[in-house]
């Protein structure tokens, strides 16, 4: 074990050598975690509390997903107390958590809204850290937010436990050492549903894509794009649209005359809900072009989405990163409790949100402290079991969950208000994996930032 984890800081290492840390009479073998009081940021053994910092986008474009990550944080949350009938916390393998808050302590949360917008994100959570005490951040339905809290929490030292974020950048060019993502990403997305589109629709497609002006948007067109033209289609076009647009008459109405016969909808959220039933309303889905039924995809999406988008949504094909019918135990589990408590399946978003704060909890319980840095070192190359996704690994080179990715469909015929989507194929943890040198960027130092400084 090194020092560091003993509780002497890198700093204080650095500033005074081995001899001057031997010289105050403290052995390194003998100190407490008490000793690491005022080397991090919002330490509970000095706060006397465990606050949770949750900003959500409870307004503007993904404010749908937001409040569904609420909802399951508060579960996830009443669960790490020992409330409720526990959810994960009865299948989640290997575990440490025992119901009893985290070493010991109950958790407390509070929220912000970060309104879908990167720069109120990051004023939330600073507030939350500052203000409130939070030792950790969670999570944001945008990847512009998702990048701007990771990077703060870098530089103040809280670990960030990220909520909905697609874009290759979270663990790639922007990837930190303080931040953590569980759900896939647009890179991951290409690979699976390709060879999907491929085998519905064929390899001579010409493409037409509109797409969010943002990193997710970015590297999501990026990805399906190198992907689709691996396997033989063209790409027609690719416009920019900004995030919340509202209406998209003005970009449909240049594909009816571009010569693809694929309309590749990189939207997110409402804006999705609002593309895609637009299209649908311009008659694209009954159109021909090239010879060929003409098609929408949304490589993307949500069961709050497709259901948002009723029966435009049906035959659409996309990816997911879980889905509240999957039969394995995990899924089930949450799926029970969510529904018990607020009266519908639970999202990808809510799964997501429930996970990364169970994850987070669990890791410093096998710490044995909230020092960041030792709650990192049990986060990275973590394998565990029982959450949804299979048999999932938290990489430690770029702070990526890799595990099954769905390919899923809207359905054409659902039994239900919440029977909106269909699995049409689980990819593997081994096929959906990728070397993240490809996105290069660096984790950085985990040393930790005194008082929040």
């Amino acid at each position: 074990m090194s020092i560091l984890k003993r509780g002497v800081s890198r700093r204080r290492v650095l500033r005074t050598g081995m001899a001057g840390i031997l010289a105050t009479g403290v052995s390194p073998m003998i100190i407490s975690k008490g000793a690491w009081a005022q080397d991090f940021c919002n330490n509970p053994d000095v706060t006397g509390k465990v606050v949770f910092g949750l900003n959500l986008p409870l307004s503007g474009t993904y404010a749908e997903e937001g409040a569904d990550q609420q909802k399951a944080y508060q579960l996830a949350i009443e669960h790490i107390n020992g409330e409720g009938d526990g959810g994960l916390l009865n299948v989640f393998q290997p575990s440490a958590l025992t119901g009893n808050g985290i070493l010991g302590k109950k958790v407390e949360f509070v929220t912000s809204d970060s309104q879908t917008l990167s720069d109120v994100a990051r004023a939330g959570a600073t507030r939350m850290i500052e203000r409130d005490g939070a030792i950790m951040i969670s999570g944001g339905s945008s990847s512009g937010e998702a990048i701007a809290v990771q990077s703060l929490c870098q530089e103040l030292g809280v670990i960030f436990m990220a909520g909905l974020t697609h874009s290759n950048d979270t663990t790639g060019k922007d990837k930190r050492r303080y931040g953590f993502r569980h759900f896939f990403n647009a890179y991951q997305s290409g690979i699976g549903i390709a060879p999907v589109l491929a085998q519905a629709y064929g390899t001579d497609r010409r493409a037409y894509h509109l797409t969010a002006d943002y990193t997710w948007g970015w590297t999501q067109e990026e990805s399906i794009r190198d992907a689709t033209e691996a396997l033989g289609w063209e790409t027609a076009e690719t416009v920019l649209t900004p995030l919340g647009a509202g209406d998209f008459s003005q970009f449909l109405t240049p594909v009816l005359n571009s010569g693809a016969d694929v309309l590749i909808l990189n939207h997110y959220g409402n804006d999705m809900v609002n593309s895609l039933t637009q299209a649908v309303q311009f008659g694209m889905r009954d159109r021909q072009a090239n010879g060929k039924n003409f098609e929408i995809v949304v490589p993307l999406f949500s069961e709050l989405m497709a259901k948002g988008a009723g029966d435009s949504i049906q035959g659409i094909f996309g990816t997911s990163n879980w889905h509240w019918n999957l039969q394995d135990e995990g899924s089930q589990a949450f799926t029970r409790s969510f529904g018990a408590a607020y009266g519908s399946p639970p999202s990808q978003a809510a799964h997501t949100a429930y996970v990364q704060a169970l994850l987070y909890a669990d890791a410093v319980e096998r710490a044995g402290t909230f020092y960041p840095p030792a709650v990192i070192e049990a986060l990275e190359d973590f394998e565990f079991d029982g959450m949804g996704n299979g048999p999932t690994l938290y990489r430690g080179s770029d702070h990526q969950c890799m595990k099954s990715v769905l390919v899923v469909r809207g359905n054409d015929n659902p039994s239900s208000e919440f029977d909106v989507l269909e699995v049409v194929q689980e990819i593997s943890r081994e096929d959906s994996s990728y070397d993240p040198a490809i996105f290069g960027g660096e984790l950085g130092s985990a040393e930790p930032v005194p008082q929040c400084a």
